[in-house]
């Protein structure tokens, strides 16, 4: 092919076309519309694009994202609550036990052959004394008498409160304290006093030290009240008076029905060991020996069964909320269609709607999570404030909430994602 554009005066000749000349003679270039180049391309939507697409669905929607995450921080925040309340219990029993000690036994008499109930010897507390990593040895005697708030009372009607003869050295070797008054001394042993448990004068309803109360037949003046003794329960529903008073007013045979003993720490399974044949040398196999701090344990150990299941209680309640969240999301892809038809006709492909149905469910999800956090710590602490218990809240706990909401944002939300990625532009934009 040749230019046919004439040449100009002063002008140099054009040169050639390269093109024209490259071509072939039978037509002109045609390109090829298969060309990889020429195709369209998705756009490609980075973290933050994401995210800001997922964002979007729900700030369009406040109500019904507040009403759906309400139900996962429910959930989130029972699961919260459980563990922290439980957790907090707990460090309170071992700031108690930390207080009182776990070093304490209990010695008591059990069954003779015959079934008749034994009887420890009157030297049992000195000859438990003489071992040598013993610390502390304290007893209380069991007494026939029986407690009255005055002597109008009905015989027989005594409120299940006992009456034990104990000696001076007696509380300190339980952890025990004075609420109000004074505790038995050596001066006070001897008298017709008495120190009521917390129980005991609560039932009664006498708390002024000086007032008298009707004790084994006779009039005996309170000279204190006790606060609980978590180490020695039976002592709270008890009427406590000296050892001596009890053998001259209450006919006291002074045999001890108790025996508490305090070891050193490291020490405490060998002394307890030696107990049985140390406070009953003659019928060893007549002794009981008891920790204490055993029964706080397996009362942890119930309490424990229990949150195991309030806590599948609240794993219900987050799986409600998990279902709500579902709803949310297909109900939002149903009213959605013309939005998800035209970004599919705008280019937008299957996997980018169901990403942003997905991201949608998870941040509704994480809101939801992250509010029950808080709610579930903020329950934790003011619980344990109105108990005056330590807060605790394991770390953990605070994980595996939110995490269990991301997983069950990313179930609920799976299936009204590939749903609504389902759905070709011209079926969406049609409406339903």
């Amino acid at each position: 092919m040749t230019d046919s554009t004439p040449d100009v005066p002063g002008r140099e000749p054009r040169p050639p076309d390269r093109l024209a000349a490259a071509a072939p003679e039978t037509g002109p270039v045609r390109r090829r519309v298969d060309d990889p180049g020429d195709r369209l391309r998705a756009a490609r939507l980075g973290p933050a694009d994401v995210v800001r697409l997922g964002g979007t669905g729900l700030r369009t929607r406040p109500l019904r994202v507040f009403l759906s995450a309400l139900g996962i921080a429910i959930g989130v925040a029972a699961m919260i609550a459980v563990v922290g309340i439980s957790g907090s219990g707990q460090a309170e029993v071992d700031r108690r036990l930390d207080a009182l000690g776990t070093n304490l036994l209990r010695v008591a008499p059990g069954e003779s052959l015959t079934g008749e109930k034994a009887r420890l010897p009157h030297e049992a507390v000195a000859m438990v004394r003489r071992i040598p990593p013993v610390r502390q040895v304290a007893a209380t005697g069991a007494t026939d008498a029986h407690v009255y708030r005055n002597d109008h009372i009905a015989i027989g009607r005594t409120g299940s409160l006992t009456v034990l003869a104990a000696g001076t050295d007696l509380l300190p070797a339980v952890g025990g304290q004075v609420r109000r008054g004074r505790w038995l001394d050596s001066a006070t042993g001897g008298y017709p006093a008495v120190v009521l448990g917390a129980t005991a004068a609560q039932r009664l309803d006498v708390y002024t030290p000086g007032t008298r109360v009707w004790l084994g037949g006779r009039w005996f003046s309170l000279i204190g009240v006790l606060e609980p003794v978590p180490l020695a329960p039976e002592l709270d529903s008890a009427a406590l008076v000296g050892w001596s008073a009890a053998r001259t007013y209450l006919r006291f045979d002074g045999h001890p029905s108790t025996v508490y003993v305090r070891a050193e720490d490291s020490r405490v399974a060998a002394v307890r060991a030696v107990l049985p044949a140390t406070a009953y040398p003659e019928k060893p196999g007549e002794v009981r020996i008891s920790r204490p701090s055993d029964a706080l344990a397996a009362r942890e150990a119930t309490e424990s069964a229990l949150t195991g299941l309030l806590l599948g209680l609240g794993g219900v309640a987050l799986l409600v909320g998990g279902v709500g969240v579902g709803n949310t999301m297909v109900i939002s892809v149903l009213e959605r269609r013309p939005e998800i038809g035209l970004r599919r006709a705008l280019g937008a492909t299957k996997g980018q709607i169901r990403t942003q149905f997905v991201t949608e469910s998870l941040l509704l999800s994480l809101i939801g999570g992250l509010a029950g956090t808080v709610l579930g710590t903020l329950i934790t602490a003011g619980y344990a404030l109105s108990r005056d218990w330590p807060t605790v809240v394991p770390a953990w706990a605070s994980l595996a909430g939110v995490a269990s909401t991301l997983v069950i944002g990313a179930i609920a939300g799976l299936y009204p994602a590939v749903r609504a990625s389902g759905l070709s532009p011209t079926e969406a934009l049609s409406g339903p």
